[in-house]
């Protein structure tokens, strides 16, 4: 096995970016996916937070790269630097809310990624 990757196959990088509003579950759905645990207190991201977790995917080696976005409107201006060159956007919103849940299609996080 290469440095790269498997068998010769280069590394392959994925940007996952998450968006949405201040305490939707972000944090929580990463946190679940990296660990496997789930942490019951809330404490808001400031700016943004990096994981990187490497999978292997049939012969191949991926790298999952996934950007914990802050919700909070002061940092909303950065989040276009955020979603460039992303593989995928993930808009993470409150189900619980009937504002959220009807009005998911025209937030301002769906806009920045039209955008």
């Amino acid at each position: 096995m290469s440095a790269g990757g498997d068998f010769g196959n280069p590394l392959r990088k994925f940007k996952l970016v998450f968006l949405g509003e201040q305490s939707v579950g972000k944090t929580s759905l990463i946190t679940r996916f990296m660990y496997d645990s789930f942490d019951n207190t809330y404490q808001a991201t400031i700016g943004i937070d990096f994981l990187s977790k490497t999978m292997y995917l049939e012969d191949r080696t991926i790298r999952l790269q996934l950007w914990d976005t802050a919700g909070q409107e002061r940092f909303r201006s950065l989040i276009p630097s955020y979603i460039r060159d992303s593989a995928a956007a993930v808009v993470v919103y409150d189900i619980t809310s009937t504002v959220a849940i009807m009005g998911h299609s025209r937030s301002r996080t769906v806009q920045e990624l039209d955008s």
